[in-house]
């Protein structure tokens, strides 16, 4: 969430934000509007309350029965005025609160503006592309025959954009997260293992909640989530805190599935596992004071490249738009893998710096050593990878022409040893 005063200071700085993102920025106005009438009902409610505080006072000192009488039905009238304008102030108040939510967070300058993905700019490319002395095939293919996906189960089972890992596809899938969140750890991150559902709360505190309400999961008689992402709860895990600055920076990795509904993708990547309601990925996340939040971006952003090229898999680095920047990112760096079978590059990880917009949201300070006045910390995400599309990416990368895949070495010891997956 944006700070009020920044709205309230530069509004062109904010409705040049919301421009470069490809959004109205009408919304600025109405939440001056709003805030301008909130100010004004906050004045005129202190007035009431200091005048009815000090008739109070001279009603105790009147000895007149009638004259106090006359007060007394005058502060009544003055209590049913004040109660009147406190509703109008906490409905002002609700509704300021839901505009200033659905702002987004301000790209920083260093991010170009664009209209969408096609406007990303490629920073580097890291590795050679493979080549073939066949046709490579896509993971759609290969999966089913090396009885390694199933497509036509996991329809049975959920529906569409559902599938089943079989066998050493299965494995396969548990030794990369295992292997990824064990990497995480030796680059100095602390896992946590959190709940996969979430209160609402803690979702409005990550930015998720209500941008994006409409592709999210839920129990309808509890106030349970499913979590879009391990982002939401290692953000709310100090939601409402103040941590002491020797504390950070705090690094945590974590695994989770993750649960979307995809509504915004409808009709996109509707062959093979690219796209899904129920994914799997590994997190990297960190709390930092605000001066090192550009320092640990590139920190997070050396660390996924670290996994991607151990392995063994080409990628490059590009530098997200501001038409597709995500909600609360303020600078956000993509990883793609090269996937020969489908031909394109597919992300597999988005590092974001989302400076204070999390932490404003979620209450999350922390106190200076020289004991200065509380800050609000930075935070910064990223994935450390998303399944499946590394799944797909070593599937497609590592198949050979007699249609078996050479499993990557980092991962074989948790293959049971194996090096190769063939078909059963």
């Amino acid at each position: 969430m944006l700070d009020m005063r920044l709205i309230r200071e530069e509004p062109d700085r904010v409705r040049e934000a919301l421009v470069k993102r490809q959004m109205d920025p009408s919304s600025v106005d109405e939440i001056l509007v709003l805030d301008e009438r909130r100010r004004q009902l906050i004045q005129n409610v202190e007035e009431m309350r200091a005048e009815r505080n000090a008739v109070s006072k001279e009603i105790g000192l009147m000895k007149d029965k009638d004259s106090r009488q006359v007060k007394i039905d005058a502060m009544r009238d003055l209590g049913e005025k004040l109660s009147d304008i406190e509703a109008d102030l906490k409905q002002v108040e609700v509704e300021l609160q839901a505009l200033v939510s659905e702002i987004p967070n301000i790209p920083d300058p260093e991010v170009p503006v664009g209209v969408d993905d096609s406007d990303n700019i490629v920073l580097r490319t890291v590795g050679d592309l493979p080549e073939f002395d066949f046709e490579p095939k896509p993971h759609w293919e290969l999966g089913p025959e090396l009885g390694v996906i199933d497509f036509e189960r996991g329809v049975k089972l959920a529906g569409s954009r559902f599938y089943v890992l079989s066998g050493a596809g299965a494995r396969l899938q548990r030794a990369l997260i295992f292997w990824m969140v064990d990497l995480h750890i030796r680059q100095g991150y602390l896992e946590k293992y959190p709940p996969f559902m979430v209160r609402e709360e803690v979702l409005y505190g990550a930015g998720q909640l209500p941008k994006f309400k409409d592709n999210l999961y839920r129990d309808h008689e509890e106030d349970l989530w499913m979590v879009p992402t391990a982002e939401v709860p290692l953000t709310g895990l100090h939601m409402g805190e103040i941590l002491e600055e020797e504390q950070l920076p705090m690094r945590y990795t974590a695994y989770t599935a993750c649960f979307r509904r995809e509504k915004m993708s409808a009709g996109r990547d509707v062959r093979g596992i690219k796209r899904g309601h129920q994914f799997d990925k590994v997190e990297m996340y960190t709390y930092c004071k605000p001066e090192h939040s550009a320092a640990e971006h590139e920190r997070m952003l050396r660390d996924a490249e670290e996994t991607v090229a151990t392995l063994g898999l080409p990628y490059r680095v590009l530098l997200q738009s501001t038409g597709d920047l995500g909600f609360g990112s303020h600078k956000t760096y993509d990883l793609e893998v090269w996937a020969p079978g489908c031909g394109e590059w597919l992300e597999i990880s988005s590092i974001s710096n989302v400076g204070d917009f999390q932490a404003r949201r979620a209450g999350i300070r922390y106190r200076p050593a020289d004991g200065k006045s509380t800050q609000f910390v930075h935070t910064l995400n990223g994935s450390g990878l998303g399944m499946p599309r590394t799944l797909i990416a070593v599937l497609e990368n590592y198949q050979q022409k007699d249609g078996s895949i050479l499993i990557p070495e980092a991962l074989q010891p948790l293959m049971g040893g194996e090096s190769v997956i063939r078909s059963a």
